[in-house]
């Protein structure tokens, strides 16, 4: 029986490669502007501008294998590939150096853009949820443990769209690495498991439409591969 006003929401789950259990998303956080070469191509900011965070919804998750709906209100629906960070260990205002321990896992993620909106929303000095937290704008591979591939402080990430390659860059060139990025994160909320972090995007962007089918990679994690299709 049902004991609320309307229908409980669906939990949001990733899968754990050689894991039965699913990961539960409970917060998706987003780094901004934490590779230089990206900050250069967008023109947008300051170079000495910090790395910020934004957040996108949960059921913002899509799986690998899945389709992508072209979302309304745009006509320039970019992608952008990015190491994901899971939360595994609850925490405030972490250490850097106590920061991997906090970590479950990592996977490969797409932070679908409508970048129309986006700058839109920036030369107005508006908040960038249009543009950033949509349906289907959180893109998400499945996870690997730590216990299975350490940490992912190095390494190559790329993506191609029907199978040219579009960005292809290394983990390092990160502004922030990751024990900073969960270290700076805790100090604003409160981690708690559950939590993804989306680290941010090298150059290299692009729009894609319906039809194109985009794959993304980091040095050992498995592959994230999506369609984008007509929104029904």
């Amino acid at each position: 029986m049902n004991h609320y006003a309307v229908q409980v929401p669906s939990v949001v789950s990733v899968p754990v490669d050689g894991v039965a259990t699913p990961f539960p998303v409970r917060r998706i956080y987003c780094v901004g502007r934490n590779y230089l070469e990206h900050i250069r191509e967008m023109k947008e900011s300051d170079e000495r501008d910090p790395p910020f965070f934004f957040q996108k919804p949960r059921d913002a998750i899509v799986l690998s294998g899945q389709g992508v709906p072209y979302p309304p209100q745009t006509d320039d629906f970019q992608f952008e590939v990015e190491l994901v960070v899971a939360i595994g260990k609850a925490g405030r205002s972490v250490s850097k150096e106590k920061a991997l321990e906090h970590v479950f896992g990592y996977a490969v993620g797409f932070d679908m853009t409508r970048r129309d909106r986006q700058r839109e929303s920036g030369k107005n000095g508006l908040p960038w949820e249009i543009g950033k937290s949509f349906d289907g704008s959180a893109p998400c591979g499945n996870l690997r443990t730590v216990a299975e591939v350490g940490h992912i402080q190095s390494g190559r990430i790329a993506v191609s769209v029907n199978g040219q390659s579009k960005q292809d860059s290394v983990i390092e060139k990160m502004i922030w690495n990751v024990p900073e990025i969960v270290s700076n994160l805790s100090h604003l909320y409160d981690l708690a498991e559950g939590d993804l972090i989306y680290t941010g995007t090298p150059a290299g962007v692009a729009p894609v439409l319906p039809g194109d089918i985009l794959r993304g990679s980091v040095q050992g994690l498995s592959d994230l591969e999506i369609t984008i299709v007509v929104r029904s």
